[in-house]
C-alpha cells in the first residue's frame, strides 16, 4: 500500500510538471529550451519534474515596480464602485 502511494505521488508530480512546462510562456523558461525540458521531464520522471519546478521557470513574485494585484471582489474594484 505504501509503495502505491509513493508511485501515485510521483505520477501526479510528473503530470503536473509536464503540463506546467507546456503552459509556461517561452519567455519564463530558464536554463534549457522548452522542448528540452519536456524531454527531461519524460525521460527522467521524478528528478526531471523536480528540476523543472525548482529551476526551470522564472516565477513572478510581487515586488517593487510590478503591477498591483487586481481587485479581489466587486467592492474592491473602483470601476465597479463608480457605476453604482
Amino acid at each position: 500500500m505504501g509503495k502505491a502511494i509513493i508511485v501515485g505521488i510521483a505520477v501526479v508530480l510528473v503530470i503536473y510538471a509536464f503540463f506546467d512546462a507546456i503552459a509556461t510562456p517561452r519567455q519564463q523558461v530558464k536554463i534549457l529550451p522548452k522542448p528540452a525540458w519536456l524531454v527531461v521531464i519524460v525521460l527522467v520522471p521524478v528528478l526531471g519534474a523536480l528540476a523543472w519546478i525548482f529551476a526551470g521557470t522564472k516565477r513572478l513574485r510581487p515586488g517593487p515596480g510590478r503591477r498591483p494585484l487586481p481587485p479581489r471582489g466587486p467592492d474592491d474594484d473602483p470601476d465597479y464602485l463608480r457605476g453604482i
